[in-house]
């Protein structure tokens, strides 16, 4: 394996979610960790943890997995979920072998992992900027390692496996990412409103018409599904679609 720096290195300056995953989960299968799921909500609400489609979640997991653990609502009563809602750091799963531990629901989704494969592992739960936000990561080793040799795993890497994915976790939120995306004109015009500028305002930088603008403006709240302009332009903000550089000017 590369040094620790050099790939943390390579973390920082990964210019794609999709680069930033790659290395990721490069690096920790070589550590025994072969499927994992980064999740982070901004929506987060009492209970709730916001809409799905608002998620964003990273994985390598099959979508015969992740289908049900998401799908079929697993995600909702999984026992390490609802231990990261209340804690911050690193837990072993290894508790979550005595059935006295868990609820009634929390026990069927420990059945469906094991049904999955899903047995050994560890959950990092990172530390939370607000009330209304919430990340955290589900490291699963690689099938026949057990908890034991996981704890051994840790033993040596835990370290720096908790620092690469806080680095992953850290720089995911600065990337461009959503299910919802606009498109160019859709941010253009958001952009403008970010900037402080009206209708009529945009409609003459841009050389358009008041009620085009109020098309992409409408088409932009729909497609981020929010009432507002408003909150159009804080969705678009959290995920990092307002003024992204274009391919050509990162290639430039």
């Amino acid at each position: 394996m590369i040094p620790v720096v050099t790939h943390l290195e390579a973390l920082t300056n990964a210019p794609t979610i999709e680069a930033l995953w790659e290395l990721h989960t490069q690096r920790m299968a070589e550590l025994g960790f072969d499927r994992l799921i980064y999740g982070f909500t901004r929506y987060r609400s009492g209970a709730s943890l916001g809409d799905p489609q608002d998620w964003v979640v990273l994985t390598n997991h099959g979508d015969s997995y992740m289908d049900r653990f998401i799908g079929d609502g697993y995600i909702y009563n999984a026992p390490m979920v609802n231990w990261a809602l209340q804690n911050d750091g690193a837990c072993s799963w290894s508790w979550i072998a005595d059935p006295a531990n868990l609820t009634p629901a929390e026990q069927r989704v420990a059945d469906f992992n094991r049904s999955m494969g899903v047995t050994a592992g560890y959950t990092i739960s990172f530390r939370s900027v607000s009330e209304r936000t919430k990340g955290a990561a589900a490291i699963t080793a690689s099938e026949g390692i057990s908890q034991s040799e996981v704890e051994e795993i840790w033993a040596k890497h835990g370290g720096e496996i908790k620092v690469m994915s806080n680095v992953v976790y850290l720089k995911m939120l600065t990337l461009p990412y959503a299910t919802r995306n606009l498109t160019k004109r859709q941010r253009e015009v958001l952009q403008w409103v970010g900037d402080g500028k009206t209708t009529q305002d945009i409609a003459t930088i841009l050389e358009l018409t008041p009620a085009t603008i109020e098309k992409h403006l409408r088409l932009a709240r729909e497609a981020l599904d929010v009432e507002t302009t408003a909150q159009a332009v804080l969705k678009a903000s959290f995920y990092n679609q307002m003024f992204v550089l274009e391919p050509d000017s990162l290639g430039a």
